[in-house]
């Protein structure tokens, strides 16, 4: 269950009413500390009527989102971070797999983003520190609902036949 949170999800659906005028159909789902992301999606909040035209603008929330956050890697990046700021040599042995030339490229992106600012200190050795800024740690609600989600997924895949 997520603390202290509202997440608001779009779901379009295309109507074709009897006078030919295309309309798309809104359903806003909100989850709240009382409420899972799975009792969320059963109880529909709010519903409102667009213009076909105006979907691709309703959505577009969406794609801006995974523009920012898509990819292999940031997801995890953003997980190792919410725990506290890490230097680059912790981020490259708490994420499995990502290669130091991957882990460079996506710690540039998300500084350009503000998701993390970049620290290096003035000791010698000098280190790097990064750290989530409060815009990144907005993530925090993104990534709870995510892993939610994939738990339900995994159990749902494991225990129900295929059919």
């Amino acid at each position: 269950m997520l603390q202290n949170s509202r997440i608001i999800v779009y779901f379009c659906h295309q109507v074709t009413k009897s006078n030919s005028d295309n309309e798309v159909t809104m359903e806003e789902i909100t989850t709240t500390e009382e409420t899972s992301l799975s009792e969320a999606v059963t109880a529909v909040t709010h519903d409102c009527a667009l213009p076909a035209h105006e979907c691709k603008k309703a959505i577009m929330g969406v794609h801006d989102a995974m523009y920012v956050l898509g990819g292999k890697w940031k997801i995890y990046i953003i997980a190792a971070l919410l725990f506290g700021p890490k230097r680059y040599s912790d981020l490259l042995r708490d994420i499995n797999g990502i290669s130091g030339k991957v882990l460079s490229r996506e710690l540039k992106e998300m500084e350009t983003n503000r998701l993390l600012t970049r620290t290096v200190s003035g000791t010698a050795p000098l280190t790097v520190t990064y750290a989530l800024t409060p815009y990144g740690e907005s993530t925090k609600a993104i990534i709870g609902i995510l892993a939610e989600w994939g738990k339900s997924h995994r159990n749902y895949i494991i225990s129900e036949p295929q059919r």
